[in-house]
């Protein structure tokens, strides 16, 4: 069955574009401007969605952005809100928080065991015994939640743009375009902004076929998008305020980040649920939300309607309904009063029975309205006792409002409860902001159009230094459209204040009563609010009812504070475009053109391995293996590169560094560890002695930039006779490692290589292919091996060279992973990996480079004088059995001892040399001491079992980095 309806005049859907999708598997179409809601409404679909707790069925409700039961997920993107999301080509959805299919949700029976869950429950159940807390954790968390990350969702990129203006007016409804346009005549240079995709706000939907709109509507559409002053934003929402009215604009295509000398808000007013038995039941929906559907989508809501109203602008929803073809059952007015106006009397005069001074005591059905009762309300409730029932398959409310007030509060305006119109409004604004239309309390047309004039002229003269005098209350309506208390008790329950949360009136009494009877603890222990669409439609009515509780006025019970995001914003919009520079070694095209799969190392590109993905594991063996039996050849040059020279030279380095660098002979090396103040690890590298006052420092990929800093730095606050040379972009460098690297070396240099004349953690300088050079005896893998530094112009042919020649030797290009590997071998320790922002060098098994006693002063002494004696945990190697295959451990995995965390997988990797995993994890003392078995938790929540032991795990007394081993290779 379609229902789909005949053209409407200011429909937003294309029925010249079809556009196919599918939905629990089953195909369907839509137009065009369709969202995906509208779309499943057209087809028939009115169950969208199950409840956070109970899983019961929902349908729409707001079509406003607010529909949080009607959340979605594709294969790329989850919690995708469909009251708004534009329908797409092809797209695959699936209903979130749902078990098994939608219709039949194996978790729909979670409601039957309500009076097991009150409200807070969660804060008092399952902690005991503790053994068992972690599996009703998880048992909780798989019920209860919203979609599911998939995480191998396809990457979005979305830019971020910066831009200004003098006035930013955020919503286009009647109010906002006439103050933008008037601002405009004025001179100023405007911004609108509309979350929406089509300017016009409720002109196109609540006053659609109101004649006296049709002229104004035109006009003024025509008007703003022609104007030259007047930016418009279309299909954004002003996020969050600010201070110096800084506003990020929020669009499908990333963030807007304006700065704004002056904002009017013209965002409106929120429709408000009414309170009753199975109010959430699709088919029950907001009135507002039927006249989007009829007005946008040309969608009928329902076949036979009730309207339930307090307000004027219910009786204009029932005149929609009827214009649209839809019976119209009865109106319920909450109120007594016949003094409702033309649009009343229009309802009246078609013969539509009208019950005064009634309320809705419950709707019936199962996963759709069926029929609603209809009982007298004094004001307060309903009395059961003579119920009328109405068979329906849809019910419009229509009971009150509550402003979009949010950017308001976040600029520290002060709201304050308005008894004639029984809403929250504006009474004081800080500088630069104002306040228009039904926001301010202006609810008829020409209301808020004058209203939007006198912001205009306020916030110009503001702006330009000039008296105003217009009063800010002068436009407000004199009658309420909200009702003071559209709520009505039921001994069963299941009248629903806040929809996302399924909070009950029961629930929120209850909270009250155990002692959580402040506006915002009511909130947190009853998650009031607390949803997805952030209390947009439950917040009023929850004031409502803790002042009810606590006796007290609106104003003295509050409301919750307003904080940014106005709406969730994506996590891809927050973070832009992936603008970071990409900075590649002088082999890049050389790795590239033998099959390197390049990774980031910091701002540069490095080889991962080389070869095919598929091969990934088995090509990082090969390469390790390649350096411990023959020779292996990787690219270092993105290391930090340093050179320190003068007579204070040495006494830079003893300051900045743990270890005693003045003590270094020439043409050697010593390692350098450096930490902060605080005593943590911040860098590592090598400190190499070239002459009396000059000295060469190497440093991390990722702190290159940051260790020049320190040491410029340093130089400053000493008044060091120093001068440094950042030669981490001229210099190049790659590590020839294995144990034939002296035997192909000595062939290409002029440099001694003899273990006599170069000894280990040497340096030396010579020539290689007509070019100077470094040369470096060093260990990080654990092999003899040289690190060659050379000019960046010159590495290419160096690199060439060593490759052409090693092929005899079988020499092999390894990248990081194999390096990794080979250094975990060596028990070497990765800074930023097997160490974290808090980790000092006791803790990472380093009390080697601490010379405390020997040393007078150097960066983080006084902290690690303190830290040595205060230390918790200790880095630690540990093994896997051999031959284990069971499911891999993974950096960041959990280590476990009697059910408590005690530390976590710092480093893993299969050992090709030890044939068996080995790692290091962070444990905690005495555990690190003492342990002889300890476990370690993966994905599946199973235990593996792992042994400590000491490193390194090969080669502990270190020949193979000295000892000629040309004949063994």
């Amino acid at each position: 069955m379609t229902y789909r309806l005949d053209q409407q005049p200011l429909e937003w859907i294309d029925r010249g574009r079809t556009v196919t999708f599918r939905f629990e598997g089953k195909s369907l179409s839509g137009f065009a401007g369709d969202s995906i809601s509208s779309a499943l409404m057209a087809s028939g679909h009115s169950l969208l969605g199950r409840s956070f707790k109970y899983h019961r069925p929902r349908g729409a409700l707001t079509l406003a952005n607010h529909d949080v039961n009607a959340l979605f997920q594709s294969a790329d993107a989850t919690n995708i809100r469909g009251d708004v999301e534009p329908l797409t080509e092809g797209i695959e959805l699936h209903a979130c928080n749902v078990n098994g299919s939608l219709e039949n949700d194996r978790d729909r029976f979670i409601g039957l065991f309500a009076r097991f869950m009150p409200v807070g429950f969660y804060y008092k159940v399952f902690h005991r015994p503790k053994k068992l807390f972690p599996f009703w954790e998880r048992k909780i968390r798989e019920k209860a939640g919203l979609g599911r990350v998939n995480t191998d969702w396809t990457e979005q990129r979305t830019p971020k743009r910066y831009d200004y203006c003098e006035l930013l007016v955020v919503g286009a409804g009647a109010s906002g375009m006439q103050a933008a346009l008037t601002a405009a005549e004025a001179g100023a240079d405007v911004v609108l902004v509309d979350e929406n995709p089509h300017i016009g706000g409720s002109l196109d939907y609540q006053l659609a076929n109101e004649p006296a709109a049709t002229g104004v509507r035109a006009a003024l559409k025509d008007k703003v998008r022609n104007h030259a002053n007047i930016r418009l934003f279309e299909q954004h929402y002003a996020a969050g305020w600010y201070t110096d009215h800084y506003i990020p604009l929020v669009g499908p295509k990333g963030i807007t980040k304006l700065r704004a000398e002056g904002m009017i808000c013209a965002t409106g007013v929120m429709e408000q649920t009414a309170v009753f038995r199975n109010n959430d039941l699709p088919g029950v929906m907001m009135a507002s939300a039927a006249q989007r559907l009829i007005s946008r989508y040309a969608v009928s809501p329902g076949h036979r309607a009730v309207v339930l109203c307090a307000n004027d602008e219910g009786y204009r929803a029932a005149l929609d309904l009827m214009e649209a073809g839809i019976e119209l059952a009865a109106v319920v007015d909450l109120e007594s009063t016949p003094q409702r106006g033309s649009w009343a009397q229009q309802v009246t005069d078609k013969g539509v029975p009208v019950y005064r001074g009634c309320g809705i005591y419950a709707a019936q059905g199962s996963r759709h309205l069926q029929s609603v009762q209809v009982a007298a309300f004094n004001g307060k409730d309903c009395d059961p006792s003579e119920l009328t029932a109405i068979d329906c398959d849809l019910l419009l409310m229509s009971v009150g409002w509550a402003p979009a007030s949010q950017l308001l509060y976040q600029a520290k305006g002060k709201l304050g409860y308005d008894d004639t119109l029984q809403q929250i409004l504006p009474r004081e604004l800080p500088a630069g902001i104002h306040a228009c239309g039904r926001v301010n309390g202006a609810f008829t047309l020409e209301q808020r159009l004058a209203d939007g004039k006198r912001a205009a002229r306020a916030a110009l003269a503001e702006l330009r230094g000039e008296f105003h005098a217009e009063s800010q209350t002068l436009h407000r309506d004199r009658q309420a459209h909200s009702h003071p208390w559209p709520i009505v008790s039921h001994p069963a329950g299941k009248n629903f204040v806040d929809m996302d949360e399924d909070l009950q009136l029961k629930d929120l009494v209850n909270a009250a009563k155990e002692g959580f009877d402040n506006i915002e603890l009511i909130k947190r222990f009853s998650t009031i609010g607390m949803g997805p669409s952030q209390g947009k439609h439950s917040n009023m009515n929850g004031i409502r009812i803790l002042a009810a509780i606590r006796g007290q006025s609106i104003d003295k019970t509050g409301s919750t504070t307003a904080r940014p995001m106005f709406h969730p914003v994506p996590v891809s919009a927050l973070a832009g475009r992936r603008f970071r520079p990409e900075r590649r070694t002088p082999m890049q095209e050389w790795h590239e053109a033998h099959g390197a799969r390049m990774m980031e190392a910091g701002h540069w590109q490095r080889p991962e391995y080389y070869g095919q993905p598929e091969e990934r594991e088995q090509a990082i063996l090969r390469e390790a293996q390649a350096v411990r039996s023959r020779l292996g050849l990787i690219d270092v040059s993105t290391l930090g590169k340093i050179e320190v020279l003068g007579p204070d030279a040495a006494r830079l380095l003893d300051a900045v560094y743990t270890m005693k660098m003045s003590t270094i002979r020439q043409g050697m090396t010593r390692y350098a560890l450096l930490v902060e103040d605080s005593g943590v690890i911040i860098d590592d590298g090598i400190a190499a002695r070239l002459g009396e006052d000059r000295f060469y420092v190497s440093a991390t990929t990722s702190h290159a930039a940051a260790t020049f800093r320190i040491l410029s730095q340093t130089v400053m606050d000493l008044g060091l006779d120093v001068r440094l040379v950042n030669l981490t972009d001229s210099l190049a460098a790659m590590n020839l490692a294995g144990p034939l690297s002296r035997e192909l070396l000595k062939t290409l240099t002029d440099v001694d290589l003899s273990e006599e004349s170069f000894p280990y953690l040497g340096i030396r300088e010579g020539t290689m292919c007509g070019a100077k050079v470094r040369l470096i005896r060093v260990g990080f893998v654990g092999e003899l091996g040289y690190e060659i530094h050379a000019p960046a112009h010159k590495a290419m042919e160096i690199w060439h060279t060593l490759m052409r020649a090693g092929a005899r030797y079988n020499i092999r290009p390894f990248g990081v992973e194999a390096q990794r590997i080979l250094r975990l071998e060596k028990g070497h320790v990765i800074v930023g990996q097997d160490t974290d922002g808090l980790t000092n060098p006791f803790e990472a098994n380093m009390p080697w480079a601490i010379p405390l006693k020997s040393k007078p002063w150097f960066t983080g002494k006084p902290s690690l004088v303190v830290l040595k004696e205060r230390c918790q945990r200790r880095l630690t190697g540990f093994m896997l059995p051999q031959g284990y295959s069971g499911e891999r451990i993974k950096e960041c995995h959990l280590v476990i001892k009697d059910g408590d965390i005690a530390g976590r997988v710092t480093s893993i990797a299969y050992s090709p040399a030890l044939g068996r995993y080995i790692g290091l994890a962070m444990l905690d003392l005495p555990l690190a001491n003492e342990a002889k078995t300890l476990h370690v938790r993966v994905d599946s929540g199973s235990l593996v079992a792992m042994s400590p032991c000491k490193t390194p795990f090969y080669d502990a007394d270190g020949k193979r980095q000295t000892a000629d081993l040309t004949e063994v290779a």
